[in-house]
């Protein structure tokens, strides 16, 4: 009997997943500790992990990479939050763990935890259609020719179903290209590079494959702004990031004059050319500071943080109870839900449950990525340079991962630096 009332309640929650689960959820309690005004480098300076450090430096100088940030969380608690190498070299200012980088497609997380809290909220189900009349964006219908596009729903965008693939090049990184196909004059919006892509057939019928697609997530910013009332920004820095206890995120800036206090200089491969400058003005740039328009990414990727305030974050989505959750037990399952390799988790690239849950980013000056293992540790290591391998670098950052936790995993500290005394 105790087995059918385990599958029954397995078959209530599974059926719940679809609208999000409607399972209380809220903000993280206790005594908060304002992590980037309290964090230090010698906070983690620990005389057992100096091979650790070592480790670290010689992978550095390997890939050439300025600077790095790393955390290590185990079971809801902060162990470790190090900078490592150059926040802004040329003005000998050091990776501290509070200096703010760029995340660039981790992004994306926050992105789906936004949806998960729209739908608990009652203003959304991953069912919904985002195009056509009956859709959550009626107002493209105007400019839509394929007759698929209504098909698509908020999770097959989750999910990159959608039906877009990249052929020649991604219209988040070809501003350009979009300028001069569509006859603007200046880079477009959001909406306005939306309603650019939608003249578009689409590859696949939605639903029926998947293609990574940084437009999908694009269109998901859209579709929070449209649901919410509010601007994608504002939705999530209210009803997400500060209900996790987080108050150091940003929307970046495209220029390096444009940079929060706090947040780290970018670098590009020493031998990489310089490219135009994304709207067009015939100028060159360095590729990280005005090569593509990352403010316009939103939702797909243009959020700036520190590693142990995105820490913190995924603390409050990963259904781990010494930290509360943002979002219900059910809208968390069915984030790390796994069906097979062929199918992307909603938000996550990944959450095979023997090798853990993974969610990656890479773009120019960056290089990040989450990895969440099954015994309840998660490490978390962001860039602020960028290398030859492009997105190929993350499969060396988790092989650093798995050398770290084998050589050193036993001689973290036990404590919480998420709150300190």
């Amino acid at each position: 009997m105790k087995h059918k009332y385990l599958i029954f309640a397995f078959i209530l929650t599974a059926l719940a997943l679809p609208a999000c689960g409607s399972g209380r959820s809220g903000e993280a309690t206790g005594e908060e500790t304002d992590l980037n005004a309290s964090l230090t480098n010698e906070l983690s300076e620990i005389e057992a992990l100096k091979g650790m450090d070592r480790k670290i430096a010689a992978y550095m100088q390997q890939w050439q990479i300025k600077g790095l940030s790393l955390a290590v969380m185990r079971g809801d608690s902060l162990l470790f939050a190090k900078g490592y190498g150059w926040a802004d070299e040329a003005r000998q200012e050091k990776m501290q763990p509070t200096t703010l980088l760029r995340l660039a497609s981790i992004s994306k997380l926050i992105t789906a935890a936004d949806i998960m809290v729209l739908c608990e909220q009652g203003k959304l189900s991953l069912r919904d259609t985002v195009f056509g009349e009956r859709g959550i964006l009626p107002e493209y219908g105007d400019v839509i020719k394929d007759k698929n596009y209504y098909k698509i729903t908020v999770e097959d965008l989750l999910r990159h179903k959608g039906g877009f693939k990249v052929y020649s090049s991604d219209p988040l990184f070809s501003t350009r290209t979009v300028m001069s196909v569509n006859g603007l004059t200046t880079p477009p919006d959001g909406p306005t590079l939306v309603r650019c892509a939608l003249k578009r057939n689409l590859a696949f019928v939605p639903g029926t494959s998947q293609a990574y697609s940084n437009l999908g997530y694009l269109i998901l910013s859209l579709v929070i702004e449209k649901a919410s009332g509010q601007s994608y920004e504002d939705f999530t820095q209210e009803h997400v990031l500060r209900k996790a206890g987080c108050n150091g995120f940003h929307i970046a800036g495209n220029y390096y004059k444009d940079r929060f206090p706090g947040e780290a200089r970018y670098y590009v491969p020493v031998n990489e050319e310089p490219v135009p400058e994304f709207n067009n003005s015939g100028r060159m740039v360095t590729r990280c500071y005005g090569g593509n328009d990352i403010t316009a990414l939103q939702g797909a990727g243009a959020w700036v943080a520190s590693v142990p305030e995105l820490m913190k974050f995924v603390a409050t989505i990963d259904g781990k109870p010494e930290i509360r959750d943002i979002i219900s037990p059910e809208s968390h399952a069915g984030m790390i839900e796994y069906f097979d390799a062929e199918t992307y988790s909603l938000g996550w690239n990944d959450t095979k449950p023997d090798t853990g849950w993974t969610r990656s980013g890479t773009f120019s000056g960056t290089s990040a990525l989450v990895k969440y293992f099954p015994d309840g540790e998660c490490w978390i290591l962001v860039t602020n340079t960028s290398t030859w391998k492009g997105p190929g670098l993350s499969r060396y950052h988790a092989g650093l991962f798995r050398a770290l936790r084998e050589g050193w995993g036993d001689k973290l500290p036990s404590r919480d630096l998420f709150h300190q005394d």
